[in-house]
């Protein structure tokens, strides 16, 4: 192949199907949620101010006012943050204080392709949640708080009974608890700042790195080659099907490399912090520590030496990051049938359908509220409303079916063994789809 081809073929699969140019992150090594946030500075046109639609707002003076707290103000400033916005206010009120805080009009158009019109799908079923809320039986979230704190009592339990005892049986059980713990800790860090949502830094990982490579990221652009949630595990594990991004050999290896990746997952990811504060910039928080609180407790609590305690919760580690990997990546998105930025997308941008066209839900577990809350379930509604509690979710499908009927769409849902085949598969997979969702053919 010639040197000129070679580089055109290169530049045409450097596209993303949800934005007008190839995120800038991606371009650089290492990947981290502050590489993200660089590229979104040189990739949205923001001119350092926020974005929201066409228009720039300067929020500096709002951020300590702002009632979900100043970390999502500050930490998304130069950025575009339409549809987080969107998705994160489901009131008006918000919408009725941006004119305080405008600048001017963007001198750029907006690098994503997303739409959200007045009579589109989102913006309608949004409509109609926000009559919902007013009637909403809240007695859920209640539960939802129960549920966290007895199993944050489970983890100290079962976690000092494995060490005192030296029990696997019960290490495991407290791996589990930690996993469910954390995923669990995950509907509260999409939320206004609240002490639950420390409690994920048990695992060793952080809500507020999280509520970048988790909430902003992979929650708004879910598949796509902007998707943290994607791009952090590669090129060990891959989703996106093209041959540019891993071969069929690297494929092939992913698959039985995922359970060691999964293991050491929360490890990594603490390190990597770690190391990029010491080198570049700070990039720690106070609440880190918290996630050597298990350990200190342990050593504190028991006759167990100090080896044994370490050795004792590193087997809990693990095992809490191998289930929450496991759960993580089964959970709604992964699957040959769901899109994957390469696919053909839906003529229809609306941001809405987009979650609809990434999403396949876990229709196995939602007759229980303890399996909604640990295992990523009303996903599809989770995703369109962050802040919702996972309790109150299951109210609103009557308005999402009956958006669903008005647009012709639907909400696919399988059980779990379907997510755990769909997600090897999607592992392998290297063609693309050419059939766009929501069209006959890929009915």
């Amino acid at each position: 192949m010639a040197p000129n081809q070679k580089l055109a073929e290169l530049e045409a699969w450097r596209v993303s199907g949800i934005t007008r140019t190839y995120p800038s992150y991606r371009r650089e090594w290492p990947i981290s949620e502050e590489s993200w946030l660089e590229g979104k500075h040189s990739d949205d046109a923001a001119e350092g101010l926020w974005r929201i639609r066409d228009k720039l707002y300067d929020l500096t003076d709002f951020a300590g006012r702002h009632p979900g707290g100043a970390f999502w103000i500050e930490r998304t400033k130069g950025t575009d943050i339409t549809e987080p916005f969107e998705s994160h206010h489901i009131e008006e009120h918000a919408e009725r204080m941006l004119s305080k805080f405008e600048v001017r009009s963007a001198a750029q158009p907006r690098n994503y392709k997303f739409t959200l019109e007045e009579k589109s799908f989102y913006l309608t079923l949004k409509r109609r949640v926000r009559e919902k809320l007013r009637q909403l039986n809240y007695r859920p979230s209640h539960k939802t708080d129960l549920l966290h704190t007895g199993i944050l009592i489970s983890v100290l339990l079962f976690s000092w009974a494995g060490t005192a005892l030296n029990s696997l049986p019960l290490r495991a059980v407290a791996g589990l608890s930690l996993c469910w713990l954390s995923t669990s800790a995950h509907n509260y860090f999409h939320q206004r700042d609240n002490w639950r949502m420390y409690s994920f830094n048990l695992l060793l990982l952080n809500c507020n790195s999280w509520r970048i490579s988790h909430a902003l990221s992979h929650h708004i652009y879910p598949n796509s080659l902007h998707d943290l949630e994607m791009s952090l595990f590669e090129p060990f594990l891959c989703w996106v099907p093209s041959r540019h991004y891993a071969s069929r050999v690297q494929r092939v290896i992913s698959v039985l490399i995922s359970p060691f990746i999964y293991t050491v997952m929360s490890l990594v990811q603490f390190t990597e912090r770690l190391v990029y504060s010491l080198l570049k910039r700070n990039v720690m928080y106070w609440h880190d520590l918290l996630g050597f609180t298990l350990p200190v407790f342990l050593y504190a609590s028991t006759h167990a030496d100090l080896s044994s305690v370490i050795v004792s919760w590193l087997i809990i580690l693990g095992m809490a990051s191998f289930l929450f990997g496991f759960i993580g990546l089964t959970a709604a998105h992964h699957d040959p049938r769901i899109y994957h930025d390469g696919d053909a997308p839906r003529p229809d941008r609306d941001w809405g359908l987009f979650q609809l066209d990434t999403i396949i839900d876990r229709g196995d577990i939602k007759w229980s509220d303890l399996l909604v809350l640990t295992h990523f379930g009303e996903h599809a509604l989770h995703h369109m409303f962050p802040t919702l509690d996972h309790g109150v979710l299951r109210q609103l499908y009557p308005e999402l079916q009956q958006t669903l009927r008005e647009f012709k769409s639907e909400l696919r849902e399988m059980n779990h063994w379907g997510h755990i085949k769909g997600q090897t598969q999607q592992l392998l997979r290297m063609k693309t789809n050419p059939i766009p969702p929501g069209s006959k053919k890929a009915e």
